[in-house]
């Protein structure tokens, strides 16, 4: 059983690292992803939305939503924060439906805990970062997640939720503003 979950543990860590190199770089290949789930049409008019305000009003639907911390410049795994065409404020959470056996060795502030919220200053920037994510994302089951775009807002959301679980995260965020 150790030998397992040291495997185990292993492998998350080495497709963490992956996923936080890819997440980090921009892509420039011509290949065409298909996009993420979107809540909103994007438009010229949504105005960028602040992500301890978005989450503040989805925690206020989805009550296992706890510990949510914003992230810093300095904190930033990802170092986007602020940077040109990535996002401009961002907060993590955990759920409190997940198992602490699933998340053992995972650092605080990591989507697989129970998610992050991104804000863009533009719908197109929070398509392009969700179609991203999708993309490096894909094919590595122990790194994929719920991505869910609503204006110049990414809802991230842990894989270890059910479909039913993030799909009340997903009504939330459809009537955010």
């Amino acid at each position: 059983m150790s030998q397992t979950r040291t495997t185990r543990l292993a492998v998350l860590a080495a497709g963490t690292t992956l996923l936080l190199v890819g997440c980090s770089s921009s892509s420039s290949g011509d290949n065409k992803p298909q996009p993420a789930q979107s809540s909103a049409a994007p438009s010229a008019a949504t105005s960028p939305a602040d992500a301890p305000g978005a989450y503040k009003a989805i925690a206020a639907v989805v009550t296992s939503s706890t510990n949510s911390a914003p992230v810093t410049a300095e904190s930033d795994p990802n170092h986007l924060l602020g940077r040109p065409g990535q996002y401009t404020s961002k907060i993590t959470f955990s759920d409190s439906r997940i198992k602490a056996a699933d998340t053992d060795g995972l650092e605080p502030g990591d989507v697989a805990l129970g998610g992050a919220i991104e804000a863009f200053a533009t719908p197109a920037d929070a398509q392009a970062r969700a179609t991203y994510i999708q993309t490096v994302t894909k094919g590595m089951p122990a790194l994929t997640e719920y991505d869910y775009v609503h204006g110049s807002i990414v809802v991230r959301l842990s894989r270890y939720l059910t479909p039913g679980q993030a799909g009340e995260y997903k009504a939330a965020t459809d009537k955010l503003p």
